[in-house]
């Protein structure tokens, strides 16, 4: 039976979602399932623009084979050679043997690095802004390297004003019928995965995404229809989540807020920035953020950094450097390319504190982080002593958020 949904006149969503799967690329946990998505347009000439993850093949394949209805397969568009958007490529050679597939120079080289099946003759090559006509339908390319693999494209569908973006303005989450953004009870709902999404997948390749804003500015966009997640069907959520991707992509702070990262072994460096956060509050800094390294999965600490504007780094020090969780963070934000931020660090250790110098080895190699010069250092645990301290670091955190 088949699960399709149509988009447009003759434009059909024929994705599937994965509420088993508890870990995305098995990695990232997503307890609310993943979304595949795939789209058939049934023109003169038929085009899939892209395929799904195994896990959900079966209904895929079913949704396509009701569609077409006994019509062969002609094209199949490849925005993005990785293996949940392609594994299920084979099977449709299987099934529709004269299908030609279309894509660029790398995506060829890497479908033939995945399969075994004879690629050569099989394909049309596309450039930036090459086009396709398949009767009504016009479909135009613009190449997206490196968002977030070197082969990704858009495709522009110049008929129905429909953006094929890969990977680009995804979510986490599984569909439940709607696949609509405005069939949602509030798209504010989906900004936590959809950061999550993108600074985790996508976060490192800022400047390639800021290209791509840049070339699609001019299209006239009025649906973005991306390989996982709903699709975004007004123009007001269209600017919204393009503005998102903006500021996450230049690594603009969407939020005056402090989020603090600790890192506590007995719960000493946890009372310390429980403290801090109670001084703060009485400043009337609002909506602070506190997550344990330890406990909290790195993906969602990914995000909220990329969220805040102001990040305190609290940690106890470890073998002679910073608590493990804790540089497994701050080098995957490293990693992750983030910066400009303002950053304040504080250690504990009983006998050598370690952790700032070796927090501060890391995130030197960070661009734009403003390293605030008021570093607090604890033995064993927070003395009254040092209530002086903890409110002078309450107001150099203030300071800071209100410095623009």
């Amino acid at each position: 039976m088949h699960q399709s949904r149509k988009i447009t006149d003759d434009v059909y969503y024929v994705g599937g979602s994965d509420r088993r799967i508890s870990r995305f690329e098995n990695v990232f946990p997503v307890p609310d399932g993943i979304a595949y998505n795939s789209y058939l347009v049934l023109d003169e000439k038929t085009v899939l623009l892209d395929t799904v993850d195994l896990s959900v093949s079966r209904v895929f394949l079913e949704n396509i084979e009701h569609l077409l209805n006994g019509r062969k397969l002609d094209y199949v568009i490849i925005n993005h050679m990785e293996c949940d958007h392609s594994c299920t490529l084979e099977e449709l050679v299987l099934r529709y043997p004269d299908i030609q597939f279309i894509g660029n120079a790398k995506t060829f080289t890497f479908m033939k690095q995945f399969f075994k099946f004879p690629v050569d003759g099989h394909t049309i090559e596309v450039k930036e802004g090459s086009t396709l006509t398949t009767g009504k339908h016009t479909f135009s390319f613009h190449m997206a390297p490196m968002v977030h693999w070197p082969e990704v494209m858009m495709t522009y569908d110049t008929t129905e004003k429909i953006m094929f973006t890969s990977d680009a303005f995804g979510t986490f989450g599984a569909l439940n019928g709607n696949i609509f953004v405005d069939e949602l009870e509030d798209r504010i709902l989906l900004l936590p995965e959809a950061r999550r999404y993108y600074t985790n997948i996508v976060g490192k390749y800022g400047a390639q995404v800021q290209a791509v804003l840049k070339k699609i500015a001019p299209l006239d966009i009025r649906y973005i229809c991306a390989l996982h997640g709903p699709v975004w069907n007004n123009q007001e959520d269209i600017a919204w989540i393009l503005d998102k991707y903006n500021k996450w992509s230049s690594y603009t702070p969407e939020t005056e807020d402090i989020v603090i990262f600790y890192g506590s072994i007995y719960g000493n460096t946890e009372n310390a920035v429980n403290v801090l956060s109670v001084k703060l509050a009485q400043l009337g800094v609002k909506n602070i953020k506190m997550y344990d390294v330890a406990e909290t999965d790195i993906s969602y600490l990914i995000a909220e950094a990329f969220r805040a504007k102001v990040l305190v780094f609290a940690s106890s020090s470890y073998n002679a450097g910073v608590f493990d969780k804790m540089e497994y963070l701050l080098l995957d934000l490293k990693a992750h390319n983030i910066q400009n931020r303002s950053v304040m660090l504080i250690e504990n250790g009983s006998w050598a504190p370690s952790a700032a110098k070796a927090m501060n080895e890391i995130i030197s190699g960070m661009k734009n982080i403003n390293l605030l010069n008021h570093n607090l250092s604890i033995k064993s645990q927070l003395n009254p002593e040092q209530e002086e301290q903890i409110d002078a670091t309450a107001q150099v955190l203030k300071q800071a958020l209100q410095t623009s």
